[in-house]
């Protein structure tokens, strides 16, 4: 019998990360020839605080020191990490999450997106929740009056919405559930998928077999969300029972191959907003 290939991920939020969960849970990444786990826990990954780098926190700091071989962010933030980054890699695809992004509230003044102009809205810099934010909000106000506010990881953002820390907050599941259990309300929210990181190291034979098991786990998911939907329930600690997860912001698909044309046009974008250094041969980060 031949030996498995070795596949590490770095740990994502588990409502980004389900896929590989189920790929994992049923055996299905075994069957291609992989073994695939996590090289961190969640908890290790809470560990992170609002003011390190983002090349100081756990999954970045995980793939660039070979610790692991993939994982998944943003799509923009996939071109930032690698731009930083000191290790190479590839974005091979977009990630199968597709999630939303919202902007939510408990102030009865905040309904519309409008209403936010000059009010900080509590990201995490540099991720997804502070890129789909500008995206979101641009159109409505204009760039002048968005206002970003350096927030922690979900649930820090969370927890300082309730204690009226912010007005507003952007966040994704499973915490979109649970402030809408909660009585807080939805100003705007976006859908946007993320961006695979993978070691230049894994072969496309092996890349392929990876994804194919991947895709295998997201129809297992769409057959039966509840059946793993405490998977992105515990991220809320109890909080949230895995039946209140509402299915309505977020979906999962096979993954994307990621080509150029997308590749520039979220470059670009990220360029205008100086939220790149823009001197890398970026074009190289795609995989073929």
């Amino acid at each position: 019998m031949s030996e498995k290939i070795k596949v590490r991920i770095a740990p994502n939020n588990p409502v980004f990360d389900l896929p590989v969960i189920v790929g994992i849970e049923e055996g299905l990444f075994e069957k291609a020839g992989l073994d695939v786990q996590f090289s961190a826990t969640y908890a290790d990954r809470e560990k992170d605080k609002a003011e390190f780098p983002v090349m100081a926190r756990l999954k970045e700091q995980l793939f660039d020191t070979g610790c692991a071989d993939s994982y998944n962010v943003c799509e923009w933030a996939s071109i930032d990490r690698l731009e930083k980054g000191e290790r190479g890699g590839d974005i091979a695809a977009l990630r199968a999450a597709v999630a939303a992004q919202a902007i939510i509230t408990f102030d009865e003044t905040l309904q519309v997106p409008r209403d936010l102009a000059d009010v900080p809205v509590s990201v995490q810099e540099l991720t997804g929740s502070h890129y789909t934010t500008v995206q979101l909000l641009e159109s409505a106000l204009g760039a002048e009056h968005v206002k970003i506010h350096a927030g922690g990881l979900p649930q820090q953002r969370y927890a300082d919405l309730k204690a009226g820390k912010v007005r507003a907050i952007a966040i994704m599941e499973p915490f979109i559930s649970l402030a809408l259990k909660e009585g807080a309300h939805i100003i705007a929210s976006a859908f946007y998928r993320g961006g695979e990181v993978i070691s230049k190291d894994l072969t496309d034979e092996q890349r392929k077999a990876y994804y194919d098991a991947e895709n295998l786990a997201v129809d297992l998911i769409n057959k039966d969300f509840y059946k793993y939907a405490h998977h992105v329930a515990a991220h809320a600690k109890g909080a949230l029972e895995p039946d209140e997860l509402l299915k309505a912001f977020v979906r999962y698909k096979h993954v994307d191959y990621y080509d150029k044309t997308t590749f520039g046009r979220a470059y670009d974008w990220m360029k205008d907003r100086h939220l790149t250094e823009g001197q890398s041969q970026h074009s190289t980060f795609v995989a073929n």
